[in-house]
């Protein structure tokens, strides 16, 4: 199990260096002093020495209230969290036979998918003998971009892999 972020940041007794570079509780730079005279100036002002940049030369430390500080950081996790949306990939599979009531049907849902958000896959399935007739699978393909073309974007051009020709239609 990776340990977290929050919990990697070195509080107080954990600094293991001699000398750290510190920064008071208003933010102003106090120098480059002794790990006990960091701690010593911690504890009169009743807050905590926090490591805030542990790769520096000297290590940056700066006497804040941890408990205070881990709650700002959560918070902004969670707001990060809300803001951030996620695009699924829906497919839709075809055969080049298909009729107009199922096409039409197919049509509603990858507008559906697109009105969401999500990218949508749409494959068109050769059987059999059907690989001969690729060429009504490509028709089938763009007729579904051009009937689209005002919700979605095309990625790419319609690929053939195997017995599947597909394209990528994204959502404006």
């Amino acid at each position: 199990m990776a340990i977290a972020k929050q919990d990697r940041v070195r509080v107080n007794q954990l600094i293991r260096t001699p000398l750290v570079r510190l920064v008071d509780a208003e933010g102003e730079q106090v120098g480059i002093v002794a790990i006990d005279q960091a701690l010593q100036l911690a504890a009169e002002a009743g807050l905590d020495l926090v490591e805030v940049a542990p790769n520096a030369e000297p290590p940056v430390c700066r006497i804040m209230d941890y408990g205070k500080f881990k709650f700002q950081q959560a918070k902004k996790a969670q707001e990060a969290k809300k803001k951030q949306t996620q695009t699924q990939v829906k497919e839709i599979k075809l055969r080049p036979k298909i009729e107009d009531h199922d096409f039409g049907f197919k049509l509603r849902n990858i507008i559906k998918f697109l009105e969401e958000h999500d990218r949508v896959k749409v494959t068109v399935q050769f059987r059999g003998r059907e690989i001969a007739y690729a060429d009504a699978g490509r028709r089938l393909l763009e007729r579904v971009i051009e009937e689209v073309g005002d919700l979605g974007t095309v990625e790419g051009s319609p690929k053939m892999e195997g017995r599947f020709l597909s394209v990528f239609i994204a959502p404006k």
